[in-house]
């Protein structure tokens, strides 16, 4: 048991240490970087074509005869040859192949990916042709904030507004604020369980008036303006205060409901704009989608007519966030050989 309290303080010695170091180093960084222009992030493309072409030829690597891949490899090898000697001569092959940029949303309840997606989608229509090119878009939200998601959505009509063709996939959930981004694709494709729907708005809060009153303690919230506050957290909420609350709710759902209209008046909202959500195959029975395909076959097959890039922002880091992260590690790795060498000695 010595054993252990001397660990325990050598382990508290350590962290307090190097938590003194990093507040010491941070604020040095953050002194140096004052005043200097922030540098954002970069833009970086995956050839999806070749990613699936090395995949492909890993398996084929372990599982053909030898012979048939060296015969393989040597007719590569010529035809790439051929290609370089065109090349020389000035003779370029004609290709005029469809382009396909394939973007991705994986989104919360702020919609915080729309610092990413707004680059993305900036630097895809900086290149891209209205009458060749397609946009392809990965959707993954149960929806959030209705600005937010407005803002989200407004990006995608960026496209739109471009004539470049846009397909929204849906592999697990467009629902709410996700589906609000979906309807303003020219096609939606959702994986046969994908949840979508949800055409409506919610919103809830707890009121602790009542404990508060019980416990004799006052909360006074004062406000210029009718209806700068209707209702509360702590105050004591009125009728008057939940029946405009009540009415922004409807007026937003009515926004919601001609948003959709809008992009897809196939749809019955009649039927659809009550909140419900429906999985795939229903979804597509009422309009919400057009297609069931996962996003995986969807990007398989465009591969086998088009050039397909995976567009991503990668956004650059500040010094005090890598400092951040590798503090984090240092100190995970430290408690884990010190927990390791506790576990494996006798207890005395």
């Amino acid at each position: 048991m010595d054993f252990l309290t001397e660990y325990g303080v050598f382990l508290a010695k350590a962290v307090t240490i190097v938590a003194a170091l990093l507040v010491i180093i941070m604020g040095i960084a953050s002194a140096t970087m004052r005043g200097k222009k922030h540098q954002s992030g970069h833009i970086e493309v995956t050839h999806l074509n070749k990613k699936l072409e090395a995949m492909k030829e890993s398996i084929e690597e372990y599982l053909l005869d030898k012979e048939i891949l060296k015969k393989r490899h040597k007719e590569q090898k010529k035809a790439d040859k051929e290609k370089r000697k065109q090349s020389k001569q000035g003779i370029q092959p004609v290709e005029d192949k469809k382009r396909v940029f394939v973007l991705n949303f994986d989104g919360d309840i702020r919609a915080s990916a729309n610092d990413h997606f707004r680059e993305e989608i900036s630097a895809v229509l900086a290149i891209a042709n209205k009458d060749r090119d397609e946009v392809v878009v990965r959707l993954e939200s149960g929806g959030g904030m209705v600005h937010s998601y407005g803002l989200a959505s407004a990006q995608l009509d960026r496209i739109k507004k471009k004539s470049v063709p846009l397909t929204v996939c849906v592999d697990k959930v467009a629902a709410s604020g996700g589906y609000m981004m979906a309807c303003v694709a020219d096609k939606i494709v959702a994986s046969p369980f994908a949840v979508v729907g949800s055409i409506g708005v919610v919103a809830q809060l707890p009121n602790f008036h009542k404990l508060l009153k019980k416990n004799e303690i006052d909360f006074e919230v004062l406000t210029a303006g009718e209806y700068k506050r209707t209702l509360t957290v702590f105050g004591e909420n009125t009728d008057k205060g939940r029946e405009k609350f009540q009415d922004d709710l409807e007026d937003t759902h009515e926004l919601f409901k001609s948003f959709v209209n809008e992009h897809r008046p196939k749809v019955e909202l009649d039927k659809v704009a009550n909140g419900d959500v429906w999985f795939g195959q229903r979804a597509m029975d009422v309009n919400l989608v057009d297609e069931l395909m996962t996003s995986d076959e969807l990007i398989e097959t465009a591969c086998d007519h088009s050039e397909v890039f995976e567009v991503k922002y990668i956004a650059r880091k500040s010094l005090q966030e890598k400092l951040g992260i590798a503090a984090s590690i240092a100190l995970e790795n430290t408690f884990m050989k010190v927990w390791s060498m506790v576990s494996r000695r006798p207890f005395q």
